[in-house]
């Protein structure tokens, strides 16, 4: 008979690493359900400015709750998750942080946007511009089979860090199994993001997750893959789209060009700084390659949901 199990809220850890003993065990079938922290492990708070962006304990990045051991999981398997539900608990940040995003050199300054999310569907970037929630967790992974100590910024075959927007509620997350009982873990939970998450935050905000473990035996993959079944952009293709591209034979620097063009579009039409443009593309842009055939030049394409401008 499935069973359901709490996590317990205090028991996170900040690097990937195998040889970490597991705080829970559970079957497969098994649901558990998280209270995660946000991405600062709880540094940001909704009395923060932008210089405790500056001040951020770099060490304490990256709670994640963890390790999770699924009984009779071993390498060649697959694990299954299911992202039941998820519920921010009412606020978020988005933040520019110096070093960090695709922009990093354009954006030398800090800047930290808190939004409440108490509507529980919906935020507002301000009054005339309407942003839906689409809550996921950021990062969700195994252990790798390495040994040591990884950092959890970069992900990897096993997982981690994907920041994948789509794995959603009801979206279905498939890890190749590294270590014996797979040692799951779970965090950075966004309320919001486009694709790309270019400033590298999203509505960064804890949460409450409710995830369901499958284990499919001798079903090998090489990396994740996942079921989303829904549409991709449901909650945006209303009113269309206005889009940027970039242009070149590199596909990063593709990627910063129609983000460029794309801030300069925002912050000129709908009369905000490059800054606040920047956080908002962060949130709602969604970065596609377009073509990567017609050699030597590829095309990214920055796209900004109309919808959200009221």
């Amino acid at each position: 008979m499935p069973r359901t199990h709490l996590f317990p809220p205090d028991r996170v850890h900040y690097v990937w690493n195998n040889a970490l003993p597991p705080v829970l065990e559970i079957d497969p079938g098994d649901t558990v359900i998280y209270e995660l922290r946000d991405v600062t492990d709880n540094q940001i708070t909704p009395a923060s400015t932008a210089e405790d962006l500056t001040r951020l304990d770099w060490s304490r990045i990256y709670p994640l709750a963890g390790p999770l051991l699924v009984k009779g999981a071993q390498p060649g398997d697959v694990l299954e998750v299911e992202i039941v539900d998820l519920h921010p608990k009412g606020w978020g940040w988005t933040g520019i942080i110096p070093g960090y995003g695709l922009l990093a050199e354009e954006f030398e300054q800090p800047y930290l946007k808190i939004w409440d999310l108490s509507p529980g569907d919906h935020t507002f970037f301000r009054e005339d511009i309407r942003i839906p929630l689409d809550p996921f967790c950021g990062t969700m992974g195994v252990a790798p089979r390495e040994p040591g100590e990884h950092p959890v910024m970069p992900p990897g075959p096993f997982g981690g860090n994907m920041d994948i927007r789509h794995l959603t509620r009801g979206s279905r997350l498939f890890l190749p199994v590294q270590v014996e009982g797979a040692l799951f873990s779970v965090g950075d939970a966004h309320a919001a993001q486009g694709d790309g998450e270019i400033c590298v935050t999203a509505i960064e905000a804890p949460m409450y997750a409710v995830l369901r473990f499958y284990l499919h035996k001798g079903r090998s993959i090489e990396e994740p893959q996942f079921l989303c079944p829904k549409p991709l952009t449901a909650k945006y293709d209303e009113k269309g789209y206005y889009a940027t591209t970039g242009i070149a034979p590199d596909l990063m620097v593709a990627a910063k060009k129609a983000v460029r063009y794309m801030i300069d579009h925002i912050s000129q039409t709908y009369r905000m700084s490059r800054e606040e443009a920047y956080i908002l593309a962060s949130v709602v842009v969604d970065l596609k390659i377009s073509e990567v055939v017609d050699k030597p030049n590829w095309i990214v394409t920055a796209y900004l949901p109309l919808s959200i401008f009221r």
